[in-house]
């Protein structure tokens, strides 16, 4: 039967937030510290208790860093003090330890590309002191990974992680994944979080993740090079390359951490929740920071139920629904239809296309048949009624199987191959090479379409 988790990001989400979480919902915490302990790390300690969370509580994780580890600068009112000419005491901040993960990363031939990164726990004293703080890159967090008692599916999902924070400060920063530089998103308590999700998600024999929109919060935050807009390029960049959905929380401060944006977009397997489902345990995972009320991500644990009353027999393969609207045009000219194919895939059609019919009086036509979200079913049918000349449009609501899928690349000949990795029923994954990207690749190589398709892999 297909365990699914559903975290529910009401007031933003972060990487201790969500092993909270999955603590509450019944991950075991001897397990899990036996495998934060099989990372060998040193200057940490782990401690998990209670919490409240408005009238409910839940489960705070949290990671201890000693004096050599920690980032002193980065407290309440140093983070958000007069960022938005407001006084700094408008941002309270108590005794715990806040949940950050503003970072720095650079290309490591420049350090002028220092940029923020997040995810850190930092005690709310100031700084007295300077202390040193790992810069590793991607290459050194994997070392750490490999070197665990980690499954090889956890170490699988811990590095998929991290490697969405690493293209986003990529993409930001004018170097590759590999290059870049991490100062705190390869500390010692960033790597907890994310190895702690991974580790979790195995032990409560989760299936499949779905994610709610993320809650995020407006205004400004102050970072070690300046004042940043929330949400933050890191959070923005990941958001933007995985289509993640960010609702406004209409509250002052930083909701959404690179890190949990990062394991949104790593970890989500499903965009929908079961149509039927026996829910087996939820609990909240509650952030530091001193917000009024206190952020947290609420996990649902479910087991899928078929129509029928028993768990698909594709245990591995998501089931959602989606709209299928349609209509025939007898009258509209070839130029025509091909806008309208534009628009429709450009205002977020996942699929369009023509079927030539024949209609009454034998006269030939093209059926317009469009595959959409609920949401998205007003803004289709705009598009058909105004550039279209039907006066009718049909929907029906449809079940679909889909697969696993998640984004890959590979090294070429002529360059990097941007990939779509999927995972049958059974377990086998294939993986097929992006029109897009081979297009990009035989352009610049000044090669056919073919060589880029056939070209084997650099390992």
């Amino acid at each position: 039967m297909a365990r699914v988790l559903y975290l529910q990001c009401d007031t933003g989400i972060s990487g201790d937030m969500v092993v909270g979480s999955l603590l509450d919902v019944g991950a075991g915490e001897e397990g899990l510290k036996k495998a934060l302990a099989s990372l060998g790390l040193k200057g940490y300690e782990i401690r998990i208790g209670r919490k409240s969370v408005g009238a409910f509580e839940g489960c705070d994780f949290d990671v201890i860093v000693d004096q050599a580890h920690e980032n002193h600068d980065h407290d309440m009112a140093w983070l958000f003090g007069d960022v938005d000419g407001e006084d700094a005491h408008a941002h309270r901040h108590d005794h715990d330890h806040v949940a950050r993960d503003h970072c720095h990363a650079h290309h490591h031939d420049d350090d002028a590309h220092d940029a923020h990164v997040h995810e850190r726990r930092v005690h709310n004293e100031h700084p007295h002191g300077h202390h040193h703080h790992e810069h590793r890159n991607l290459a050194d967090i994997r070392a750490i990974i490999e070197r665990s008692s980690l499954s090889a599916e956890a170490k699988k999902k811990a590095m998929s992680v991290f490697e969405v924070v690493a293209e986003a400060e990529a993409k930001a920063h004018g170097a590759t994944k590999e290059t870049v530089h991490f100062h705190e998103v390869g500390a010692v308590d960033s790597i907890v979080d994310v190895v702690a999700v991974a580790w979790c998600l195995e032990d409560l024999g989760v299936d499949d993740i779905v994610v709610s929109p993320l809650a995020e919060g407006e205004g400004h935050i102050r970072c070690a090079h300046g004042v940043l807009p929330i949400p933050v390029p890191a959070v923005a960049h990941i958001v933007e390359a995985y289509g993640l959905v960010l609702r406004r929380l209409h509250r002052k401060g930083e909701f959404v951490t690179p890190t949990g944006a990062a394991i949104a977009a790593a970890l989500s397997t499903r965009d929908s929740l079961p149509e039927q489902y026996r829910l087996l345990s939820s609990g909240w995972g509650t952030g530091k920071r001193d917000y009024k009320p206190r952020s947290a991500v609420r996990a649902l644990l479910m087991e899928e139920i078929s129509a029928h009353g028993t768990s698909s027999v594709y245990t591995n393969v998501p089931e959602s629904s989606i709209w299928k609207l349609e209509t025939e045009v007898d009258d509209c000219t070839g130029e025509a239809l091909g806008y309208v194919l534009d628009r429709l895939f450009e205002l977020g059609a996942r699929e369009a296309h023509f079927v030539p019919v024949y209609m009454k009086s034998n006269r030939p036509a093209y059926q317009i048949e469009v595959l959409c979200d609920d949401e998205k079913i007003p803004i289709m049918e705009e598009v058909l009624f105004q550039e279209t000349t039907t006066i009718g449009i049909r929907r029906y609501p449809m079940q679909r199987t889909v697969l696993a899928r998640e984004k890959g690349e590979r090294q070429t000949p002529y360059g990097m191959l941007v990939t779509k990795r999927v995972t049958l029923p059974n377990g086998e994954m294939r993986e097929y090479p992006e029109h897009k990207s081979v297009v990009e690749l035989a352009q610049r190589a000044g090669v056919s379409y073919q060589d880029v398709l056939r070209a084997r892999s650099i390992d």
